[in-house]
């Protein structure tokens, strides 16, 4: 296998060098892996190849068109790989440890190549909170169903104890306090951080339930509240942070709109004459 240079602002073009462009065009998980700065396949697929295909399955994008499972021999070895398009490695890179100075140059990279990606989504933490803002909606669906098989009768109470719990306000009062529009949720508008508390605060209340067995309205609002009441302690102790401070961040809305009009720019960099121009311009 030919020795790949790491991934740097300097050494694009090393990349675009890589593209397979049979079926389109494509880039080996391996080869971007070892550009990245990663030695271990499992720990890169783990890390960044499985949350990248969380993203294309929460926007609705079809994963086998941008994530082709295949058997490639490297060394005589046959072994397991992924045939990743343009958005593909885009995704990858953005799930990467910034801490490595090649993952950084490569989202700089990406970001520098459309519009849409500079101005909305040139952060990884906004691709990052399109999963979890997704994991969060699935626990909420979670919650609910135990909160009503325990006795719950009015649910947008028993909700509201637990931002109580966390914010020190009800979900009404906070949405004003951060200026999130009436009609949406305020969890559009959360940063990675907030909305990696309130996944856990979510969690963490169905665990209560389920393990104390609690029962009854009033005592699941108590639950929920002491519960926000918990994650909101530990936040404070442990960063400094009151969750009602945290900034607003770009709508999820939007990030998502954005990511698919990014992948349609991609796109348009790797159809037929585009593509090779864009390989010649990067030699």
């Amino acid at each position: 296998m030919t020795e790949l240079q790491l991934f740097t602002n300097e050494n694009c073009d090393g990349f675009e060098s890589l593209c397979q462009i049979n079926g389109g065009a494509s880039w080996y998980a391996r080869d971007l892996m070892r550009m990245l700065g990663y030695e271990s396949f499992d720990t890169f697929e783990r890390a960044c190849i499985n949350k990248a295909i969380g993203a294309c399955t929460t926007l609705q994008i079809a994963v086998l068109e941008n994530f082709e499972q295949v058997q490639r021999e490297i060394d005589g070895m046959l072994v397991r790989d992924y045939k990743l398009s343009r958005f593909a490695c885009y995704l990858v890179a953005m799930n990467g440890d910034v801490k490595k100075p090649a993952v950084a140059a490569a989202q700089a990279y990406f970001a520098s190549m459309a519009e849409v990606v500079r101005k909305y989504i040139e952060k990884a933490e906004n691709v990052e909170r399109v999963l979890i803002r997704d994991d969060v909606s699935d626990r909420e669906r979670s919650l609910s169903g135990v909160a009503h098989s325990a006795g719950v009768e009015h649910y947008g109470l028993f909700q509201n104890s637990g931002y109580r719990g966390m914010y020190n306000m009800d979900i009404s009062h906070l949405k004003r306090f951060k200026g999130v529009p009436s009609d949406r949720t305020a969890l559009d508008f959360m940063g990675k951080e907030e909305l990696a508390a309130n996944l856990f605060r979510i969690t963490q209340t169905e665990a209560r339930i389920r393990n104390e067995r609690v029962r009854g309205q009033h005592s699941l609002e108590a639950a929920a509240h002491e519960v926000g009441r918990t994650v909101r302690n530990t936040m404070i102790r442990t960063s400094g942070s009151r969750p009602e401070n945290l900034p607003i961040a770009t709508d999820i809305v939007v990030v998502k709109k954005s990511l698919k009009t990014a992948r349609k720019e991609f796109e348009k960099l790797d159809r037929g004459k585009g593509h090779k121009a864009l390989k010649a311009e990067n030699h």
